[in-house]
């Protein structure tokens, strides 16, 4: 048998000695930027999954450097945020050497697995000369209007006297004290406009050579609408409730009003009437539900009548106003009822809601109340008016101008897009650089001052870590300099991983975050990849920094990423989930010590197609090992000579499949055709063929 592990450990050295792998611009070759979604590193080091992810990356960039191409291939840490925190605490240690010494096992291991990194480059989101640059771009957003400061809803726990992340909170409890129920509190925060690129987000998504999936999530993330805010009044008051749809089409079957259970409006509805305290019991009730739960069309639809009536504007009935555990936030949180939505209609026969159609296939009249569900497809109208026998699809945009033209309603564009909120009451994350000053007001820290750094002597526990340091929080205004207060929120870390590509290209750079020259040489990143989790924040995050830069003239770049591909999951033996809990993990680094980092990269590779998840197969690795040792003694008994024909023809056929396949992310056709290349040339008995 071979030893691998010596060989392996010799050429890595020789990499690393040389920095062979160390890219540099140069204007007559063309540039190829490959980047893998930069890890979070955690204290228990590499998993399969971080291992498949950087051999599909590693396997390409190597593949392009053959090709010629002049390579960018970096590789950094997201080493700030909420988990490093949480296990820092737990293992009672600094977060700060609890991250640094999880980087350096990562490097180690990664190192460890041959990858091709321009190890040069390396960075780490918790370090000072990184985060000095999120306070920059930060403060450059708040001067061009791209910042703001108002209250906001968060998740607060009374014992830690904190607030937590959407993450923290078990079913409605504190994470860290289960017999605590979580309460809302309206705190001020800060939010960027991510909105104000919304309509440029989702134009340029067809510019991307990305999965279609994303390209859709990324779509229904952003939501764009087009349709009528419809104005219904409360019965017996001028108050208005605007209820925005997509369907005024069906505003003569409303039945019923849903309102969101975050909704301001239903304190007023139901203060000192009978329906009050069940009111807030169901609110509290559902405000514990995550929204996917909620918007899980599996869910059970749940509601509590408010004891108030709405007034249809186009025909004066008398409608009840709901709270449901459907509604959102979205538009104006009040959601129109009716018998021509599954949802809607189920709800309906639940509370004993009358319905009533209004569109049928022929348009003749049907009674909705003897019908099993609801009428969901394009007919004919009736019951509508002078819009009658007309099909819905033409009455739409008629119907919403005859519903602005009466003031019964107003035609709205809406997004589900929401501006993204930055501010997090923890430790672990960049500080924001704000100082509070009594007779100034609210103060940006001067850039000359940058960066604001985190205080290593804080007390975790309770309340934010932060505001337990005197040194930090007390200081001097910028402006008048008398006594001022630092902001003691930090960053979200999207924050962080939303322009990080751009710091590879000059991460040693004191002066700028990055050289504009270098950025237009090296950007786009050619291929990106990372699992496609990160679809609606990450992606999104990215994209509307990257045109944020680009309008305050850092970069002349609309896009970020080329093309983007999502990597499979590595399961277990037996098709589950791999985790610490089942005791299931397949450590790879114990697996390429005892086969090799080559076997371990080719199993990972052949199983199936690297979009694809697969199960981890112990006599797999086996076989890979075995398939290797058979390569490598092969060609040490290679006599060379000349090769016939058939076989330099069949050599030529597998470099061009080979190749095409590798190009279309094919690997495990790719090691097909390796494997059938070796078995015809084993069957020659030649090889004789280099």
């Amino acid at each position: 048998m071979v030893n691998f592990l010596k060989i392996e450990k010799k050429w890595q050295k020789k990499w690393e000695d040389s920095k062979v792998f160390k890219a540099k611009k140069d204007s007559k070759k063309k540039k190829f930027y490959c980047l893998e979604m930069f890890p979070y590193p955690s204290g228990s080091g590499l998993h399969m999954g971080h291992a498949f992810n950087y051999t599909i990356g590693d396997i390409f960039t190597r593949f392009k450097r053959m090709q010629g191409f002049n390579v960018l291939y970096p590789m950094g840490y997201d080493s700030f945020g909420l988990p490093a925190e949480n296990a820092a605490i737990k293992a009672k240690v600094h977060p700060k050497k609890y991250t640094e010494d999880a980087i350096k096992n990562f490097i180690k291991q990664q190192k460890s697995l041959g990858l091709s990194y321009d190890w040069d480059r390396a960075l780490a989101t918790h370090n000072p000369e990184y985060y000095k640059w999120n306070q920059y771009f930060f403060l450059k957003f708040l001067e061009n209007g791209l910042v703001y400061k108002e209250k906001a809803k968060v998740n607060w726990c009374p014992k830690c006297d904190t607030v937590l992340a959407n993450e923290q909170v078990h079913a409605g409890k504190c994470w860290r004290h289960e017999d605590t129920d979580v309460v809302e509190k309206d705190l001020e925060q800060w939010f960027i406009k991510t909105t104000k690129y919304a309509d440029e987000l989702l134009k340029d998504i067809e510019r991307l050579n990305w999965p279609h999936r994303i390209k859709i999530m990324q779509e229904n993330w952003i939501g764009k609408s087009h349709g009528v805010d419809i104005h219904f009044n409360l019965e017996g008051s001028s108050k208005l409730l605007p209820a925005f749809t997509t369907r005024c089409d069906t505003i003569y079957s409303v039945t019923f009003l849903a309102i969101a259970p975050e909704h301001q409006l239903i304190r007023e509805l139901t203060k000192n009437t009978k329906y009050e305290s069940g009111a807030l019991k169901f609110v509290e009730k559902i405000k514990k539900e995550s929204i996917t739960d909620r918007t899980n069309e599996e869910k059970e639809k749940e509601g509590f009548f408010t004891g108030k009536y709405a007034i249809n504007p186009v025909n004066n009935e008398k409608i009840p106003i709901y709270i449901a555990n459907f509604a959102l936030m979205y538009g104006s949180g009040i959601v129109m009822c009716d018998a021509h939505d599954k949802r809607d209609f189920k709800f309906a026969r639940k509370y004993n809601i009358p319905l009533k159609f209004v569109i049928s296939k022929d348009g003749k009249y049907v009674d909705a109340n003897h019908v099993k569900e609801a009428y969901t497809q394009d007919g004919l109208l009736f019951g509508s008016g002078k819009f009658d026998g007309m099909s819905n699809r033409e009455a739409l945009p008629k119907m919403a101008e005859w519903l602005e033209r009466n003031h019964y309603g107003k035609r709205a564009i809406n997004y589900k897009l929401r501006d993204w909120l930055v501010s997090r009451q923890r430790y672990w994350g960049t500080p924001i650089p704000i100082v509070y000053c009594k007779k100034c007001g609210t103060v940006s820290v001067p850039e000359k001052e940058l960066p604001v750094k985190l205080p290593e002597k804080v007390k975790f526990g309770k309340g934010n870590p932060l505001e337990t340091s005197k040194s930090f929080v007390e200081t001097s205004c910028p402006k008048c300099k008398g006594k001022a207060r630092r902001e003691t929120d930090t960053m979200d870390t999207f924050f962080d991983s939303s322009w990080y590509f751009l710091r590879y290209i000059n991460s040693k750079n004191k002066k700028k975050a990055f050289e504009k020259m270098d950025a237009e040489y090296w950007m786009p990143i050619d291929q990106y990849i990372g699992g496609a989790e990160h679809a609606c924040m990450h992606l999104i995050y990215a994209r509307f920094f990257t045109k944020a830069l680009r309008d305050l003239n850092f970069i002349r770049l609309d896009e970020p990423f080329t093309a983007l591909f999502n990597q499979g999951m590595v399961h277990a033996e037996d098709g589950k989930v791999m985790s610490k809990s089942l005791g299931n993990v397949v450590d790879p680094i114990g697996v390429s010590s005892k086969y090799g980092t080559d076997a371990l990269r080719l199993f990972l590779v052949s199983v199936a197609g690297p979009d694809k998840d697969f199960s981890w197969s112990s006599t797999g690795i086996e076989g890979t090992s075995k398939f290797i040792n058979k390569l490598v003694a092969h060609f040490e008994k290679l006599k060379l000579g000349k090769s016939s024909r058939r076989i330099q023809s069949k050599i030529n056929s597998s470099i061009q499949s080979i190749t095409e396949e590798i190009n279309k992310f094919n690997y495990n056709i790719a090691v097909i055709r390796l494997r059938e290349l070796f078995e015809s040339l084993e069957q020659n008995k030649l090889f004789s063929i280099i």
